[in-house]
């Protein structure tokens, strides 16, 4: 069986095509046969402009004819397309989605952040450890929050925050203050104060954070806030050109990864986490799974 996912987010856009093969029990094993990201940035317009402007449109309508027309000729048996924070605000959202169909016969889905956390977390159980767990995952546009007790998820939510959307100094602290209240109200009944708490980080920012961690080994998916912190303030040392061309950066990358690296430590300090767990999954992969449980299966890494 072959399944695809398209994760259109505020940042960029990916897309996935894999072939499922039999595991252990109704276990589903993942084989990829393709990936593909391309730095669309659809939150540039929508969190100034409130709406998807045309250039931009035409570029998302061209992308998804590519798009379909991969998903024949690798014969894709059932396909999912989710569109995040970005396309759910911007005022023509719908209508854009809308065309895209009626032009290419591909069917987008808008989620609201619960269900693009819900999605994310069906990729997330083989890391979840037992005890005391927060997972971030800081998109272009929200970031979304889960809380975990013994592997149990306990409470979630998703706040108008993400490494393109610009907040003011002021909107910033408003956010993490609203964040932090959250946290210590949700966390409250289940984790006590001399319990440790370990951070579960999702999002390419994440993702390419981990991969300059100096602590990191090749079979660790571990980091921690202190390395993080470093990594961050080395970054700022760089300017954006300088990020693109000494550090090899996507010029997409290059520009977010600080305010995405913000969050993450920020988040960390407030919940009092030491440490970081970075799996490299996202909701490109949780579409997967739930294309498999859809089907009644159960999937593995």
């Amino acid at each position: 069986m072959r399944l695809a996912s398209i994760d259109i987010g505020s940042n960029a856009i990916r897309f996935q095509v894999v072939t499922t093969h039999p595991g252990k029990a109704d276990e589903v094993v993942f084989k990829k046969l393709d990936y593909m990201r391309f730095p669309l940035r659809l939150g540039k317009d929508v969190f100034s402009a409130g709406k998807i402007l045309r250039p931009t449109e035409e570029k998302l309508v061209k992308l998804m004819k590519v798009f379909s027309t991969l998903l024949d000729l690798y014969e894709v048996d059932d396909y999912i397309a989710c569109a995040t924070s970005a396309m759910r605000e911007a005022s023509n959202g719908k209508e854009v989605v809308e065309r895209i169909y009626y032009k290419e016969g591909l069917k987008i889905d808008i989620i609201e952040g619960k269900t693009e956390a819900e999605m994310i977390a069906l990729t997330l159980d083989p890391f979840i450890p037992m005890g005391n767990v927060l997972h971030v995952d800081v998109g272009g546009g929200s970031t979304e929050l889960n809380i975990y007790k013994h592997k149990t998820k306990v409470a979630s939510r998703s706040f108008q925050m993400g490494s393109v959307r610009e907040l003011s100094e002021e909107e910033q602290a408003n956010m993490f203050s609203i964040i932090e209240e959250w946290y210590q109200a949700e966390s409250a009944p289940y984790f006590t104060g001399d319990e440790e708490v370990i951070a579960l980080g999702t999002g390419g920012n994440i993702n390419k954070l981990f991969s300059l961690s100096k602590q990191k080994k090749s079979d660790d998916k571990t980091t921690y806030l202190p390395e993080l912190i470093k990594i961050r303030e080395w970054l700022k040392e760089f300017t954006f050109e300088e990020r693109v061309k000494k550090l090899r950066l996507n010029e997409d990358r290059a520009d977010v990864i600080i305010p995405a690296s913000e969050i993450y430590t920020k988040v960390m300090e407030l919940s009092n986490a030491k440490n970081i767990v970075v799996p490299g999954v996202g909701l490109k992969d949780g579409i997967l799974h739930y294309l498999v449980k859809k089907r009644g299966y159960t999937s593995n890494q």
